[in-house]
């Protein structure tokens, strides 16, 4: 079953080839276009560059993937990006072929493994040399002292410092240039997309009683590998009793008919870009309790109000304020966002409950370019199963919002007149 998207003023996702799949002239654009984006947020804060290592900005910035679940735990390659003047990525040692297409790229280097486990007693030594590295490709760039750098080990800042720089954090700039998407970025996106619903599909089919968690949720991570996608970034998909509360971890638990199953997709697919929705679906082939439709029934409502208020120029706080409001039952398990940034991954903003704003959130403005995850889950503060829900949408250029995940609702847990 799908949602009325009409009523909700919201336009439905497409499954065009021209609307879901770049060109190689528009996939290199893309890259291009992402790299003035971090440029455009250096220039804005008086950065002359900065230092990436999480593996999600190093591709965002010039478009390289290698090893990307190793490297987000071993600063062993990372890239040099400039305000102004040649970008440098320094690669995993013996990789430095992968990323010689890139049009993004002015230079590749071998990597400095800046970390304990690569030189143990020579950490320091090496750390010296990668800044003094640093300090030379600042000065071919025309000086300046303030550098950005995250993800990186602490020494790596300290010598930095005292090389003579102001370090600030690099995830500022990087966060707010992803958080817009430049033209044919979201075709990426929506082949990601398209890509993990025929994976969710396959998972479905497999829920039936006797199965385990774990086997199920190996349908996904096969049919992502299979279609050119990264990971899978969490193990969030559970049954029955383990539904409620959220973030039990998949298990070698046994289904049983008629008890709920839960996930939430999390896959850093296609082109790097995150598929991220949710659904729950019922094992076998009965029908629901009462207390299962009612469950789904408020997560269903809550998605549904609070999809209709994403629109350009609200605020974070307005868009709080509008939001459906939970049973005071169920506000202890709420789901801790009720709408976030996503991208590469989930990224700016984060737009948290009113109860939590003034403690947990900040405040912004719903832009143009962005693309958003609605959240909700519905759990009981006593217990008893839970519903996971989650949409993800496309706030255009033109001031539309696009639905950009398209995967049904049970029709047999919804029912919504």
């Amino acid at each position: 079953m799908k949602m009325d998207l009409d009523t909700l003023g919201i336009l439905p996702p497409t499954h065009a080839p021209s609307d879901c799949e770049p060109t190689h002239a528009e996939i290199e654009q893309v890259l291009l276009d992402r790299l003035g984006r971090v440029r455009h947020e250096l220039v804005k804060r008086d950065l002359t560059a900065v230092v990436l290592f999480d593996p999600a900005h190093v591709r965002y910035a010039t478009g390289s993937r290698n090893m990307q679940v190793y490297s987000s735990r071993n600063p062993a390659r990372y890239a040099f990006v400039p305000a102004e003047g040649p970008v440098v990525l320094f690669e995993f040692s013996g990789c430095e072929h992968l990323a010689k297409h890139l049009p993004t790229v002015d230079e590749i280097r071998p990597a400095k493994a800046i970390s304990y486990y690569f030189n143990e007693k020579n950490t320091e030594a090496v750390t010296r040399a990668w800044a003094d590295e640093i300090t030379d490709l600042v000065r071919q760039c025309g000086g300046g002292k303030r550098i950005g750098i995250e993800s990186a080990t602490p020494e790596a800042a300290f010598m930095l410092q005292r090389n003579g720089f102001e370090v600030l954090d690099a995830q500022a700039p990087l966060e707010l240039a992803r958080a817009i998407k430049v033209p044919n970025e979201i075709k990426m996106i929506r082949s990601s997309l398209r890509a993990v619903e025929e994976g969710v599909h396959k998972l479905e089919m497999a829920i039936k009683p006797g199965m385990s968690e774990n086997a199920v949720w190996s349908r996904l991570h096969q049919h992502i590998i299979e279609t050119d996608a990264d990971f899978v970034e969490t193990r969030l998909m559970n049954s029955g009793p383990r539904t409620n509360p959220w973030f039990q971890e998949c298990s070698d638990r046994i289904i049983q008919e008629g008890e709920l199953v839960a996930l939430d997709t999390d896959v850093v697919g296609r082109y790097g870009y995150y598929a991220d929705f949710s659904r729950t679906f019922l094992c076998g082939d009965g029908q629901p309790s009462q207390a299962q439709k009612d469950l789904y029934a408020m997560a269903y409502e809550q998605i549904r109000t609070n999809m209709e208020n994403i629109r350009p120029g609200i605020s974070f706080k307005e868009y709080a304020e509008r939001a459906w409001q939970l049973p005071e039952a169920y506000k202890a398990r709420r789901y801790f966002a009720l709408a976030h940034g996503v991208g590469m991954n989930g990224e700016y903003p984060y737009i948290v409950h009113r109860e939590d704003i003034d403690d947990k959130g900040y405040d912004g403005i719903i832009e143009p370019g962005m693309t958003l995850c609605v959240e909700s889950f519905i759990g009981h503060e006593k217990g008893g199963e839970g519903v996971k829900l989650e949409e993800q949408l496309y706030v255009r250029d033109d001031g539309k919002v696009e639905l950009l995940s398209d995967y049904p609702f049970d029709s047999r847990l919804l029912e919504y007149t």
